[in-house]
């Protein structure tokens, strides 16, 4: 029994491990519910006393000499083991990742704040879901006048609790246009007022490359003493300079608007095709962008501003359709459905 120590003594000092396979096998070998230092207590119980005397301290020492040997390399181990045991070597370099890029319809919102603030007009907002008189009332929408056909409007339950005069407000909706937030902008102050209202609105339409349940709106608005409409179109020229390049034709055509008098729509020499003639302006060289006016005196009058002293104008656009020329976008739908293909193409500037 004393010659097997002494054999098994010499392996365990000479042994040296590489990798954590071979310390694991070293500790099954000899420190192991089956391996041979157990063997050897198991002989040691046949032995006679006075044999034991002398066994029994080699014995205990060479258990000692093998779990020194398993700790010493053991710490040395436990990472790659670690790292095996879960499938992955933490010692390789980490993997990149993609930054996220602004959505086309952000950089466009974004660059046409900056354009007006350029001009002095701060940012305005307000809520989505939005009662009758600050959607339509207010805004010269007579009740059960055919101009609220204009628009087809989602309508919605009123809030559980708020505390709402309906004989004065009706009926809560999703907003069909940003104009809502002029009104509360004109109630809560005084003029001047020269504010961009960039937002969210919904409209009760069939989804199709051209149009959508819910799109994106900016619109801006000027009161003040002596306001013109040739403020109006000035200020206009400058924006479409701006956001399409000098050299960008302009036009105004009469319209009508509920709220603004005169009111009009303003095309731009269409961008894809330089005023050639293509599908998207079907082959007039000219694409319409915002709509625009004079702000109706009632408007004035309805949100408390006296409309013998103060005049203003106002403007409305969709983003989506100054994106589509932008970046000549054909199908609007692509805005919504989150294609990291589609996405991807506007990741020039990172969030």
């Amino acid at each position: 029994m004393q010659s097997k120590i002494s054999q098994y003594t010499s392996e365990i000092e000479a042994f040296e491990p590489k990798t954590a396979e071979e310390l694991e096998a070293f500790r099954i070998k000899f420190l192991g519910t089956k391996g041979i230092i157990k063997d050897l207590f198991d002989e040691f119980k046949a032995v006679s006393p006075e044999e034991k005397r002398v066994l029994g301290k080699v014995l205990n020492q060479f258990k000692q000499l093998a779990e020194a040997k398993f700790n010493d390399f053991k710490d040395s181990f436990s990472g790659e083991s670690q790292n095996k045991a879960d499938g992955e070597d933490l010692t390789l370099p980490g993997e990149g990742f993609e930054l996220g890029g602004r959505h086309p319809l952000s950089l466009v919102r974004k660059e046409i704040v900056e354009i007006f603030k350029r001009l002095g007009f701060v940012v305005a907002e307000g809520p989505e879901i939005e009662d009758d008189w600050h959607n339509f009332s207010a805004l010269n929408f007579p009740e059960e006048h055919p101009a609220r056909d204009m628009q087809d409007t989602f309508f919605v339950a009123p809030i559980p609790g708020e505390n709402v005069d309906q004989e004065k407000k009706g009926e809560y909706a999703l907003r069909t246009h940003t104009s809502s937030v002029q009104v509360r902008l004109m109630e809560a102050g005084k003029p001047p007022f020269r504010a961009l209202m960039p937002g969210r609105v919904y409209r009760n339409e069939a989804i199709s490359a051209r149009a959508h349940c819910f799109f994106h709106q900016v619109e801006g608005l000027y009161v003040d003493e002596n306001v013109s409409f040739a403020d109006l179109k000035q200020t206009l020229y400058y924006f479409v300079q701006e956001l399409y390049g000098e050299g960008t034709k302009v036009r105004f055509r009469p319209s009508y608007f509920p709220f603004t008098e005169p009111s009009a729509e303003m095309d731009i020499s269409c961008t894809i095709c330089k005023g050639a003639g293509c599908q998207m302006c079907k082959y007039t060289g000219w694409v319409e962008i915002l709509g625009c006016g004079m702000i109706d005196p009632n408007v004035l009058e309805n949100v408390g501003i006296d409309s013998k002293k103060y005049t203003g104008f106002a403007f409305g656009m969709g983003i989506e359709r100054i994106t589509n020329l932008k970046y000549q976008i054909k199908d609007l739908r692509l805005f919504s459905e989150n294609d990291i293909r589609f996405l991807k193409q506007f990741q020039t500037e990172i969030i």
